[in-house]
């Protein structure tokens, strides 16, 4: 939750009382900071640029005096590297292919979960991919690859192809051709992204409301709402803890799927 929509929050309910509580709505999750409208830079935009940084200093900081005995930094690089190399993609796409994508699925894991920490973690507190954009983004990364690698693997024909199942009765295939056609060029793509987008934009949703809610019965109510508003603080705390095991699967299931869709692409044509 960010600090200038606490404050806006305090500001509206001390404004008299017929103003009282007022819910976030999905606007707090369009911040300018400078300009308007579409061409604005708003605040996810820069901390995403921040989490590029830091993703690249800490890599950097903890590669370059590498150590049979690693430090805790590298042990940290290590462990991650080596669940996204062994645990994704070698066993996902398979030994023969997998290396050339794991520069791709580390950077999607890393520039996804430090993107979703920094939803709980102070002062920037704004998931970056509660913004519909940057999953999308990321997805039309993805689904190039897949279709370069099958049109590169298999030929244009081919990969077209390889969508369809085979074996069918030949009338179906009116039906079938244009729903799998959907499937690989709209409808992957659309759930690949919104699943990532739904979880970070519900849960800080969620955050915002337990704890400008609490705040607001804190200030403002009576006896039994003060109690109440310990009570949601409590939960706001209990979400966070939870928050943080989400997001990290969120940025694992993003790759695993990424991965899934690569080694669909590299299967041989029917």
């Amino acid at each position: 939750m960010s600090l200038n929509v606490l404050g806006a929050s305090i500001l509206a309910a001390e404004g008299g009382e017929g103003s009282g509580f007022q819910a976030p709505t999905p606007q707090e999750f369009y911040q300018p900071l400078i300009g308007s409208g579409d061409w604005a830079i708003t605040r996810p935009m820069v901390v995403l640029a921040l989490s590029v940084l830091l993703i690249a200093w800490f890599l950097v900081a903890t590669t370059r005096k590498a150590a049979i005995v690693p430090s805790k930094g590298q042990w940290v690089t290590e462990g991650i590297y080596g669940m996204v190399r062994n645990g994704l993609a070698r066993d996902i796409i398979g030994s023969r292919d997998f290396l050339r994508f794991v520069p791709l699925l580390f950077t999607l894991f890393s520039m996804i979960l430090v993107n979703n920490l920094f939803g709980i973690i102070p002062p920037v507190q704004y998931p970056t991919m509660s913004r519909i954009g940057f999953p999308i983004a990321l997805t039309l990364v993805v689904f190039v690859v897949y279709h370069a690698v099958g049109i590169r693997k298999n030929g244009f024909g081919g990969h077209i192809k390889h969508m369809i199942p085979p074996g069918l009765p030949k009338p179906i295939y009116i039906l079938i051709v244009p729903l799998e056609l959907i499937t690989y060029f709209i409808t992957r793509p659309l759930t690949l992204a919104l699943r990532l987008f739904g979880n970070m934009f519900a849960g800080h949703m969620l955050l915002l409301l337990f704890i400008l809610g609490g705040e607001y019965m804190l200030i403002h109510g009576a006896f039994g709402l003060k109690i109440a508003g310990i009570g949601s603080f409590a939960l706001a705390l209990v979400l966070t803890a939870f928050e943080g095991l989400i997001e990290f699967l969120q940025a694992y299931i993003f790759t695993l799927l990424a991965a899934t869709y690569i080694a669909g692409s590299l299967a041989d044509e029917h």
